[in-house]
């Protein structure tokens, strides 16, 4: 295989194979092209010349383009978009795009959804199957769009958490009589980070204090140009009550949509995400599967994480039962035997055994599955880019003052230009204030880093931080986060340890045995554990900076761990000197900034 450029002089086609110009001019003359040795031949005339000598040509330019989208595939956030990478080209063929709405509590997402679908959701959905469908799909000039019924950031990052956006739009709605609210923004950022196209509704333009232009110079400055204002973001006024505009706004979708890759396979094993599942009365367990690609069919063997089961029946999002349902499909599937996860992806197998199999296996290895992959820290970032194809470390940077912000951005932006490793330094929000737990669950789903400078860490932050394993680094000096960044970069930053206290014990009784003294005591907070390490306190004193814990025992039983508000027996390695009011206290060793 020879990649050829669209046009090349006889030489340098001569010099791809290695042949003398005079060959390839005989060849040309052969099939009737009378051409010097510096004219230029195009593609075509070149590729009949090399089969010829015996060689396949490829078109360089368009094995360029096909690398490239490879290349966002791979670079995307999106996990599931990487099924189709191992389709034949052949055979995608183009789907109809997944929508999400997100936006402001109060800006008109659910109205704007409920005027789109052309129905109340209050009056048509009470008591149906419809209820939970969680998206549905509407016609525009003979073609489909399909909407995520579940508006909100919150739904649509969580969801992304798991590695399982379905969206390939993101509608950014903003009330005209509003403008840009914090919350505004936050869902801006997280359409940003999980790399979609946004398109702009400015809801409520029928308003007395409506202002249209002010709503798109707040967006101006939050990096989305209009259109109109010679940008690339398409930003639709539209009144939801009136219907004005909803015509204009499936159009701007449907053009935003002509601009993607947006292709599946339709005859390919189905695969795709669970939006909602739940338990009926009388129908047994419901889930509504959105189709990302093949086509699922009623009596598929279908597995979704430990749930699995044969498809009984399936209903579209108007209630009407279905046989089949192509790429960007949402439906309501009877027949699996407890409710799937939100955002988990299913698959289909050959059988219901092969089902079960699978099954068994996962629920062997849950525990193994419970203990979460270690998360992106900054000490092993070079390490894990290097493993991937994804030369990209995603930040969220918040300081105290604009100030301090602005040359802390140029100056990360400036690193992730000089870096000799090639890793680009992307800055997925940038802004003032503490850390917040939108700002974890961000991280947590796009994989980032926050970096926090002069600034504190929310409480709230700090638990969802130590629940979704997202790293936080908090900073002072700048030229200290430069440094560490740097170093991260090259691979050179080393972790830092520090012990992190997780319970207290009150000695209150002395048993000599033996082989030493247990310490009767009781739990005043947190828990003690066997694999922990002690230290011992008297009077406020630390008496023992460390020790290993020897025996952890509940009445008689060894345990591993003894938590708040109970009684056991403790012995130390190396320390037998109890006193009755020591104060023990448990503590790991934490890896911190």
């Amino acid at each position: 295989m020879i990649l050829v450029p669209d046009f090349l002089t006889v030489r340098q086609l001569a010099e791809l194979i290695s042949a003398s110009p005079i060959e390839v001019m005989k060849k040309l003359i052969s099939n009737g092209i009378m051409a010097s040795i510096n004219q230029q031949i195009d593609y075509d005339t070149a590729a009949i010349v090399l089969e010829e000598f015996g060689y396949e040509a490829q078109s360089e330019s368009a094995y360029l383009a096909a690398e490239e989208a490879k290349k966002r595939v791979a670079n995307s956030t999106q996990s599931w978009r990487k099924v189709y990478t191992n389709e034949k080209s052949t055979d995608l063929q183009r789907r109809p795009p997944i929508i999400t709405i997100l936006g402001h509590v109060d800006h008109g997402k659910t109205t704007l959804l409920d005027t789109i679908r052309k129905t109340n959701v209050a009056e048509g959905e009470a008591g149906g199957i419809t209820q939970h469908i969680g998206a549905y799909t509407v016609t525009h000039q003979g073609r489909q769009l399909t909407f995520l019924d579940t508006p909100g950031h919150e739904a649509f990052t969580a969801m992304r958490a798991r590695g399982a956006n379905g969206a390939d739009i993101a509608v950014l709605v903003v009330a005209a009589d509003d403008g840009v609210m914090p919350t505004t923004r936050e869902a801006l950022n997280h359409a940003r980070a999980a790399n979609v196209p946004i398109v702009v509704a400015i809801t409520k333009v029928d308003k007395k204090n409506a202002n249209i232009e002010r709503v798109k110079q707040e967006l101006s400055e939050l990096g989305l140009t209009p259109d109109d204002w010679d940008g690339d973001t398409l930003m639709v006024p539209v009144s939801a009550p009136r219907g004005e505009g909803i015509e204009d706004l499936l159009e701007a979708l449907l053009l935003v949509a002509d601009d993607q890759e947006i292709v599946a396979n339709p005859n390919a094993d189905p695969t795709g995400i669970v939006l909602e599942a739940r338990i009926d009365p009388s129908r047994g367990t419901i889930a509504t599967l959105l189709v990302l690609n093949g086509t699922v069919q009623r009596g598929d063997v279908i597995v979704v994480g430990t749930s699995h089961g044969r498809i009984k029946a399936m209903f579209d999002h108007n209630g009407k039962q279905v046989d089949k349902a192509p790429p960007s499909t949402p439906v309501s599937v009877l027949g699996l035997n407890t409710p799937p996860m939100p955002g988990e992806t299913f698959e289909k197998v050959k059988n219901d055994k092969i089902a079960r199999e699978i099954v068994e296996e996962r629920l062997s290895t849950r525990e193994m599955q419970q203990v979460k992959a270690r998360a992106v820290t900054l000490e092993d970032i070079f390490a894990q880019l290097n493993a991937s194809t994804k030369k990209e470390l995603s930040l969220i940077v918040k300081a105290d003052v604009r100030g301090s912000l602005e040359p802390l951005v140029e100056s990360l932006n400036e690193l992730s230009n000089t870096n000799a490793e090639g890793i680009k330094v992307r800055i997925l929000l940038a802004d003032v204030g503490n850390v917040t737990e939108n700002d974890v669950m961000l991280a947590s789903a796009s994989g980032a880093i926050i970096i926090g400078f002069n600034v504190q860490i929310d409480p709230a932050a700090r638990r969802s931080a130590d629940t979704h394993h997202v790293d936080i680094r908090k900073y002072n000096i700048i030229y200290k986060l430069l440094e560490d960044m740097e170093l991260a970069l090259k691979g050179m930053l080393t972790p830092v340890y520090a012990p992190k206290t997780i319970g207290v014990a009150e000695v209150r009784q002395i048993f000599n045995i033996s082989k030493g003294n247990i310490a009767g005591s009781y739990i005043l907070e947190g828990e003690a554990r066997r694999n922990a390490k002690a230290r011992v306190r008297r009077g406020g004193k630390v008496i023992v900076e460390e020790a290993s814990i020897s025996s952890l025992k509940r009445m008689k039983d060894d345990v591993r761990e003894v938590r708040t508000g109970f009684e056991c027996g403790i012995a130390l390695d190396g320390f037998n000197d109890f006193a009755v009011g020591d104060r023990i206290e448990f503590f790991v060793m934490e890896r911190v900034n």
